[in-house]
Order: C-alpha cells, then structure tokens, then sequence
C-alpha cells in the first residue's frame, strides 16, 4: 500500500515515531478516500498509541511548527504546507444514556478502531517501518466501499444510542457518496430516534446542511424520513407529506414533489442556499390547504405566508438569520411568478417588474422555477419549458434595454423635496411611487429627464409646483 502515501510528510512521520518507540497510524476519512479514489480535503488524522499531544508537539519541533493542543479533547493540530494534521492517543470510550460525550480511557488500536463510527472510517495504514503502508481493516471497510454499503464497526443500536449523531452520520455520508445503509442499522436508527433529541441543535444542522449540499440530496431526506429523524429535527417539512382525496379530485405529494425540485435545484447549482429555498418553497401549502368543488385543492397565497414563515423556521433550524435568509425569503415569495409570467402573453411591464423585485437573484429565481415543473405530462413539461424560454429571453431584453435589475430611482425623495421645496410627508411619497410605477409600466423612459417631466405633471395633480419656475425649463 506504499503507493498511497507518497507524500514526504508520512515518511518524517514514521520515522520520528520509530526513533521516540512510537506506534502511529493513519485513520480515517483521509485513508477512506484513498480507497475511493476521491479528492482528499487535506485532513489528516493520526492515530497514535500513547499521548497524541506529546507526539505533536515532537513532530512541531522538528518540522519548526506552531502546534495547537486541544487537551480537553485529548488533540493536537498541525498545519503543513495545505495540509491540516490532526493527532490522537488511541483509546477506547463508554457512555451514559443522557450524554453523547464519552468517558474516555487509553486504549489499543483494536480498541480505537472498535469506537469508529462507520466500517469504512475505521480503516488505518501503518506509519512505522516494520508495518509502512500496510492496510489494518479489521471490519471490512474495504468491502463495504465496494459494496457501496454503510456499517458500524459495533452492533448498531449500541453505537447510535451511544452517540446519536452518528444517525445524522449515516444518513449524510450515504447522501454523499450514494451509498446504501445497511439495513440492521436503518433498523437502528429507527428504534433510536429519539436519542437526537440529546444532540445539540448546531450539530444535527451541520449534518443536514451536508446532506443539503450533496449531489443527490433527496437520497439523505428520504432516510431521514423513513427513518423518523426527520420528523423530529424539521417537523415543517414532514407536514408536507401526504395525498388528500375528495369527490376523486387529489393533490400531489408536496413532500416529494420537494424533493424532486430539491434535486433538480441540484443539479444545476451548488449554491446551498438555492437548495433551501427549493426546501421551503411550498412549506406553507399544508397551512393553505382548501377545497373547492369546482377548482379541487388549492394552496392560494402559499407563497406569501411560506416567506413570512422562513425567518422564524431558520431560526429554529440555527441557520442563519442574515442575508442569506433573506435570499431564501425572497425566492419562497417570487417563487411563482416566473411560472405565471410563463401561462399568459409575457408583457415589457411584468417583466420589469419581476426584475425590480428579484433584482440580482433573477437567476437564482428562475433555476428555481425551472426546477419546480415536475409534472410528468411531457406536453404540458415541454410547453412549460418553451415559455420559460421565452421568459428568459424577455428578461435578457427588457434587462438589456431598460437596466432594471437592482434599480435605483432617477429621482428620489431628497430630489423631490428639494424641487418643491416641502418637507417630508404623504405628497413625497406619492410623486415617488408613481414614478416608480410609470417606469415599470412602460409609460416612461428609465432617466432623470422623462421621470422629472413625469414629477412635475403629477405634482400638479396633487397642487405643487416648484418653488423656482425656471426649473422647470
């Protein structure tokens, strides 16, 4: 296995251990990637057996490093040209039921390798020289990356009752590399459910936003809800779920009609946030849920209460409450929009103003829209498509011509109090929004001497005139 570890550093490393009498080992994802041939992401864990502190702060004096210890967690860190080395006394862990931080003692490397999550983290290759590069794979991680498959090192139920993180684990890592859980442990998870409720809530998100930011997301939802989990850490989205039939006129599944739109999301961008808002797009339709003899089910105003509901599910979640909710706020309520603007004759003035409205996330708004045709009628799917086609064209157009995207007034209210000399008040803003709308409208050019001639005309209306005529002249 020498071929796997051609970097100079694993070198210094097996020798500083077999001239201080030290076994170490590397463990781990970095060794698990090795195996699938993936692109590593420069972490690397060592295992040592003894005091992982004292051997990274021999490893710093020789390499003339800056070592940071972690002693509450028994750690040290390195960081090596673009590598970040983490080092580790071998140990072996017990727990108490109310609890996922274990007791921890000094252990072998069986005992280490025993306490890994997966199968397939469990993985080591020997640094010394008597044992360089050999592959130590008690558990059959090797197999199991063959096979596609995540396994626990221990019977299941112990290890997620255990640490309940691990259930997130599971579920995130098979959303990230697509591989299927073995189904003891989906077993597992089920029974144990409940224990994530020990979990911080800043944990558990930091597992979805993974499973979020995977290329086939649905694959981690879907576990999470056949499993319960989901109910238990995002419950809005479980009420998605589900079909209601009355007088034979149902509606679709929102929960994976979600899904569906959350992979499409996917699949056309990484942006974590975009993948949100394909998240909570419909998230309020079970709260706008009506029937009608006539129309069936309906989901009127969806849109609106969805984004009036995002602040306050993100602060549920721990996401964060800044700009990038406010991007997923933005989208929740345009989110329709595009698709109306698509069903009727595609007008200069719509367009606009979906431009003003969605400004710089036009883009993001309409990878969006796309996404959310999941209909499985192919005329209707292609009619869908050439109108958006359409639309989009529209948008290059009217965007190119009349610079709307992110627009800023011609005349603000500064401009217009000072040219009729008025204080703040009702008239201002008036004159403003009318402006605003005869520029969306079409009935005005988009420049201070349309929209100045256009003030002057309505300030008449409303009994203003400028204080110095020769303004306006």
């Amino acid at each position: 296995m020498n071929e796997h570890l051609q970097h100079p550093i694993f070198k210094t490393l097996g020798n500083l251990a077999d001239a201080n009498g030290v076994e170490v080992y590397v463990i781990g994802g970095f060794v698990r990637d090795l195996f699938m041939k993936r692109d590593s992401k420069n972490d690397i864990d060592i295992l040592v057996i003894g005091s992982g502190i004292a051997f990274a702060e021999k490893v710093a004096e020789v390499l003339k490093l800056k070592v940071s210890v972690f002693k509450s967690f028994g750690t040290a860190m390195l960081h090596y040209e673009n590598m970040d080395i983490e080092f580790v006394g071998a140990r072996k862990e017990s727990y108490r039921s109310d609890s996922r931080k274990p007791i921890v003692e000094n252990g072998t490397l069986k005992d280490d390798q025993l306490r890994r999550d997966f199968t397939i983290n469990a993985m080591a290759l020997g640094l010394n020289k008597d044992n360089y590069g050999e592959l130590l794979d008690p558990f059959n991680g090797i197999e199991d990356i063959k096979n596609k498959l995540i396994r626990t090192p221990l019977n299941p139920a112990e290890t997620f009752s255990d640490d309940p993180l691990r259930m997130m684990r599971a579920i995130r890592f098979s959303s990230q590399l697509q591989f299927d859980i073995d189904e003891e442990a989906l077993n597992a998870i089920q029974t144990n459910k409940e224990r994530i409720k020990i979990v911080s809530q800043e944990r558990i998100i930091d597992e979805l936003q993974k499973i979020v930011g995977s290329k086939k997301p649905s694959v981690g939802f879907e576990h999470l809800f056949n499993t319960g989990l989901l109910g238990i850490i995002f419950p809005a989205m479980v009420n998605l779920y589900g079909v209601e039939s009355i007088n034979g006129k149902s509606h679709k599944d929102n929960f994976y009609h979600t899904l569906e739109v959350l992979d499409n999301v996917a699949k056309e961008s990484e942006d974590i946030w975009l993948r949100w808002a394909a998240i909570m797009h419909d998230i309020a339709k079970p709260l706008t849920k009506r029937f009608d003899e006539i129309q069936g089910w309906t989901f009127h105003g969806h849109e609106d209460r969805g984004a009036k509901m995002v602040p306050k599910l993100f602060a549920e979640l721990k996401l964060p409450l800044n700009e990038k909710m406010k991007f997923v706020q933005k989208l929740v309520l345009l989110h329709l929009r595009p698709i109306v603007l698509a069903q009727d004759v595609v007008t200069d003035s719509a367009v606009r103003r979906l431009l003003f409205e969605a400004g710089d996330d036009i883009d993001s708004l309409m990878i969006l829209c796309h996404a959310d045709v999941t209909t499985k009628n192919k005329y209707k799917r292609r009619k869908y498509r050439e109108n958006f086609e359409q639309v989009q064209q529209k948008l290059k157009d009217v965007e190119e011509r009349d610079q709307i995207r992110n627009w800023q007034p011609p005349i603000d209210g500064e401009d217009i109090m000072k040219f009729f000399d008025i204080k703040p008040g009702r008239k201002v803003g008036i004159i403003k929004n009318a402006i605003r709308e005869a520029i969306l409208d079409g009935d005005i050019k988009n420049n201070k001497k349309d929209a100045t001639e256009f003030m002057i005309k309505t300030a008449k209306s409303l009994g203003l005139e400028a204080k110095d005529s020769s303004k306006q002249n």
